[in-house]
């Protein structure tokens, strides 16, 4: 089962902020403990930043999932941009196009107890689950 709770979209620098909020909220509202809410609102930063840096608009979406008798926050971002050129390069810590440091998608996967990262030249979509304790 799942159900959309929030989504947000990304076009201008402001809209990281507003992502971060709105997962910080659902969280919270599904019960997460302050050490995952804090997880959860870097993974989301990280995912806001590459849209608002890479594309010109895309949106992140929260999603409640329920595998009995786990709860999870589901976080999926999507654009319409060029899409990630090499994928396994983008998932080596340290790998950075923007001179960031190169945490982005790999710290993310790290931050999430499920990840998964789809791209072409159409655009790119990044679905990240985190399962409350």
């Amino acid at each position: 089962m799942k159900e959309t709770l929030s989504s947000v979209v990304i076009k201008q620098e402001w809209d990281i902020v507003g992502a971060r909020q709105a997962g910080r909220q659902v969280s919270q509202e599904l019960g997460f403990g302050s050490v995952d809410q804090a997880r959860i609102a870097t993974a989301i930063s990280e995912l806001a930043r590459n849209i608002y840096l890479y594309t010109d608009e895309g949106q992140i979406t929260f999603e409640e999932v329920r595998d009995i008798p786990k709860v999870g926050l589901k976080i999926v971002a999507q654009d319409q941009g060029p899409g990630i050129k090499d994928l396994s390069a983008v998932m080596k810590d340290g790998y950075s196009t923007s001179g960031g440091l190169g945490a982005g998608l790999p710290g993310v996967k790290r931050l999430m107890d499920d990840f998964d990262l789809e791209s072409n030249e159409s655009g790119t979509k990044v679905t990240a689950i985190k399962w409350a304790r």
